[in-house]
């Protein structure tokens, strides 16, 4: 007799992980701690070298390890490790793109590209044994303060500074900062500009998003949740510690955006 198959639901899986987080007043993309090895905080797999993207990104972060690397189990035995018994693994997704030939009504063929979404699971280097890691070829220096303000102003964006907020002005294409003083540290200083620049990122004149939205609309709290996982993901890849966590009028916000729309 045929067992009944229900297949698995990846997409409400992730905003599962993610909403329990937030439910818990923990954002899982922040990572309160430092990170003293080079290429700043980004996941990537320990044995290819490449960085994690999208969604994966924040999967990993929210994990408790310190060590950015992950692997697989069969990678693990490849280099004469081990995962240590009763370690439990993180599930990061893939996607496949396969292409199949049909056959139209006129006897004529296309080519169709189907989307496939796929799970794995992985381990931090942490959670495993008797492993040696090869040298990570494609690895990033770290990045120096000054460095990184060379960076932001290579954008070319309009920044003033000195006001007694952070935002992001849309009629005016221009971003608001106070002076670097004003803030706890550097690194404080450096995630919120990345926040306002992701916020710039949506202008008509770049990427077009909806930044007419009023506090406590679906768009204003899309907005937001975008700009605080642009922030999270620029700090990731530049070594930018991040240890605030938005008010939670915000987070009541982007729990409502994830509970309707799991994609």
């Amino acid at each position: 007799m045929a067992k009944n198959f229900t297949p698995r639901d990846l997409y409400q899986e992730v905003t599962d992980k993610i909403i329990a987080s937030l439910e818990k007043g923990c954002a899982p993309w922040i990572r309160p701690w430092k990170n003293d090895r080079t290429g700043g905080f980004m996941p990537h797999n320990a044995v290819s070298g490449r960085n994690y993207r999208g969604i994966n990104v924040m999967l990993l972060l929210a994990s408790p390890s310190a060590s950015p690397a992950w692997l697989t189990y069969k990678q693990a035995t490849d280099l004469g490790g081990n995962v240590r018994k009763g370690e439990k693994g993180q599930t990061v997704v893939l996607w496949q793109f396969n292409k199949r030939t049909e056959r139209k009504d006129d006897g004529t063929e296309s080519i169709r590209t189907i989307p496939l979404l796929k799970a794995y699971t992985v381990f931090n280097v942490e959670q495993c044994e008797n492993i040696t890691l090869p040298v990570r070829r494609n690895a990033v220096a770290q990045i120096e303060p000054t460095e990184l303000d060379g960076m932001i102003d290579s954008i070319g964006a309009h920044i003033t500074y000195g006001g007694a907020r952070a935002c992001f002005w849309p009629g005016y294409d221009r971003i608001d900062m106070p002076n670097r003083g004003a803030f706890k540290n550097l690194d404080a200083y450096h995630a919120t500009l990345l926040h306002e620049l992701t916020h710039w990122t949506g202008s008509t004149s770049r990427l077009a998003r909806d930044l007419g939205g009023r506090f406590g609309t679906q768009s204003y709290a899309a907005e937001e949740l975008i700009a605080e996982l642009g922030s999270a993901f620029l700090c990731a890849e530049l070594g930018v510690q991040v240890e605030n966590l938005q008010h939670a009028d915000y987070i009541a916000n982007w729990l409502t955006v994830l509970k309707n729309d799991k994609r």
